[in-house]
């Protein structure tokens, strides 16, 4: 498969979420995104009003996270700091689900989770999508992925995605069984260690119709045009 530059740019979430991002940094971020044509950027919260308004009048998303990086969060926290996101001008989240609670295996606990993430962003404005991070390093067989891919769509969310990036890589191996779990219809991003065009190539063939990264521009710089 190839995929050309435009092509590509259009699935890539660029991403800094790091603890020590800076504010010069985070406007490289938007630049890069507008100058490439990324689909979306996706920063920590208190960010949002600056990229806001540095991709306005451009087609490129903001995304934002949810109960980052744990997922441990009371629910009611979520739906409100996912409330918040989404006053503040952001069109997408990436939640982390509660990963304690699926371990545990109350998968009750986990679907009302990301449910009253999934209310307080769409009763406002339908249009929003969620993702959700099922943390597919910490789960350890297929059929712990598959029941978390489940439970994300019943809950009414948009996507499945892989990892924050800290626990593990996306592999293409998750990435398929994801896409055969979710079906055609519903978005699965990789994310986690997607570094290079070729890496990218091999999760969209798997099934992936978004990227995650943080090295963006070096991926995008790696297409063909």
């Amino acid at each position: 498969m190839k995929i050309s530059r435009t092509e590509l740019a259009k699935m890539i979430d660029s991403t800094n979420i790091k603890p020590d991002a800076t504010k010069e940094q985070i406007i490289k971020l938007c630049q890069d995104a507008k100058k490439y044509c990324f689909g979306c950027v996706v920063v920590n919260p208190a960010y949002i009003p600056l990229v806001v308004q540095l991709v306005k009048g451009t087609e490129i998303k903001v995304c934002s996270t949810v109960g980052f990086p744990y997922g441990a969060t009371l629910p009611e926290v979520k739906a409100y700091e996912a409330k918040r996101i989404i006053d503040l001008g952001a069109q997408e989240i990436d939640m982390v689900m509660n990963i304690s609670a699926f371990k545990s295996k109350d998968y009750e606990l986990v679907k009302r989770d990301i449910e009253a993430v999934v209310s307080a962003a769409k009763k406002p404005k339908p249009d929003v999508i969620v993702k959700v991070i099922i943390e597919t390093g910490l789960l350890k067989t297929d059929k712990e992925k598959i029941t978390a891919c489940k439970l994300v769509k019943e809950a009414g969310a948009d996507f499945v995605k892989t990892s924050v990036g800290t626990f593990g890589k996306a592999t293409v191996e998750d990435i398929r069984l994801m896409r055969k779990t979710v079906g055609e219809n519903f978005g699965v991003k990789a994310a986690g260690g997607i570094r290079t065009y070729e890496d990218a190539v091999k999760m969209i063939e798997a099934g992936a119709n978004r990227i995650g990264t943080s090295t963006a521009v070096t991926i995008i710089e790696g297409a063909p045009e």
